[in-house]
């Protein structure tokens, strides 16, 4: 994955750096850990992280973040600690600032899925080792480096292709935008109005792709948005927390779903992504789901070698 941005030479440390989102690393730091992680893929045993500890903090159900972490942890020779936040003392009451004070006393990295961003920040701002976001109502950083290194592979590189995005303006739809703008790819959002991602992230994504090369657009016309795409992408139209809207967001983001008219309109071989899990004829039919087009376990399985890349880095 050498670029005109990277030098062989070129010593990157990111120990002892927060993953909050990827507006707060450069184009060769993330770079380096997509070339880190196509490496740990290969070869995936080591004892990078021996002795090492992440501590887990679970305050929103997970399947592919928990077991990717924890087996990444293991893989490199260190140990995963699981935490349910309703079993910790910030289930009584204990602020975020004194337990991230009192975790970096015990572990070498936090990582945390939760619901405010700002807990990410109060937990980097209070602790002395590096925070990671597992996700937060802002972004999804792992689940978008995984995105980037299945694009990857599938495409054979980054700079210049289409990315198109349908459905909900979420979190995933925000690391998405961010870190393709700063990969220099073609990020295109098609939502509903009701549904587009928050202004000040999509204002931050089109400078960061204004300085890489790339491009950010948010429209509502998702036909002229797969005209000539790379990758289709989606998530869940519903997510944890906003059940009592399901019916409302069926009803508006229905015509944005991922179907056999949608893959026609993009390039012939284009690639279809989802972060799962999937709820088959909502966001994406069936067919196109398990169709040739699909790579979307492929998508999942590198959740598992960018987190080790994350891990070897920080920590």
């Amino acid at each position: 994955m050498r670029t005109e941005t990277t030098d062989p030479k070129e010593e990157i440390s990111l120990k002892g750096k927060h993953l909050l989102t990827w507006k707060d690393y450069s184009r060769k730091e993330i770079i380096h850990l997509l070339e880190r992680a196509l490496v740990l893929k290969q070869s995936p045993y080591s004892g990078a992280l021996s002795q090492k500890t992440l501590a887990m903090i679970f305050e929103k159900s997970s399947t592919r973040t928990r077991v990717s972490f924890e087996v990444g942890m293991t893989q490199l020779g260190g140990t995963a600690i699981n935490l349910n936040s309703r079993d910790m003392q910030l289930g009584r009451g204990e602020t975020i600032g004194d337990t991230a004070k009192v975790l970096s006393r015990y572990v070498d990295g936090i990582m945390i899925r939760t619901d405010a961003h700002q807990k990410l920040e109060e937990l980097a701002g209070n602790g002395s080792v590096p925070v990671i976001s597992g996700l937060c109502d802002l972004y999804h950083p792992c689940q978008a480096l995984a995105d980037m290194l299945t694009v990857y592979e599938q495409k054979g590189q980054l700079a210049g292709v289409k990315l198109v995005y349908t459905g909900d303006g979420n979190n995933v739809a925000h690391s998405l935008m961010t870190i393709g703008a700063i990969l220099g790819l073609e990020v295109v959002v098609a939502s509903p109005s009701g549904y587009w991602p928050l202004d000040f992230i999509t204002g931050n994504a089109k400078k960061l792709a204004a300085k890489h090369g790339g491009s950010v657009t948010v429209t509502e016309n998702v036909e002229e948005a797969a005209a000539g795409a790379d990758i289709l992408y989606t998530d869940v139209w519903t997510s944890m927390g906003q059940d009592g809207e399901e019916k409302e967001r069926k009803e508006a983001l229905f015509p944005y779903q991922i179907n056999e008219r949608l893959v026609t309109a993009a390039k012939p071989d284009v690639s279809v992504l989802h972060c799962l899990p999937a709820h088959r004829e909502e966001e994406i039919t069936k067919e196109v789901m398990e169709g040739e087009h699909s790579f979307v376990f492929e998508q999942a399985e590198n959740r598992l070698h960018v987190q080790k890349a994350i891990l070897e880095a920080l920590l």
